[in-house]
């Protein structure tokens, strides 16, 4: 008997066309990032949203930050 990987790939591979793109959404889904991390990143992707809205920071078109970031690495 191979190992486990072998055995189920052969299982899988059994499967309907449907019930294996279900299985590997499944799958690539387990491996996305802690959830914990996620929470986080969303937690400051609202911060900036809110600062932007509220005027906390000042936006800058963007030919004027590459302009900046030109001249900094020159």
């Amino acid at each position: 008997m191979g190992n486990k990987l072998e055995v189920l790939e052969a299982e899988a591979l059994k499967l309907t066309t449907g019930e294996r793109a279900a299985f590997a959404q499944l799958l690539l889904a387990s491996l996305d990032e802690d959830a914990e991390v996620e929470q986080a990143w969303a937690a400051e992707v609202e911060r900036r949203i809110s600062d932007v809205e509220n005027g906390v920071v000042q936006l800058i078109p963007i030919a004027d930050a590459l302009a900046q970031v030109r001249a900094a690495l020159k």
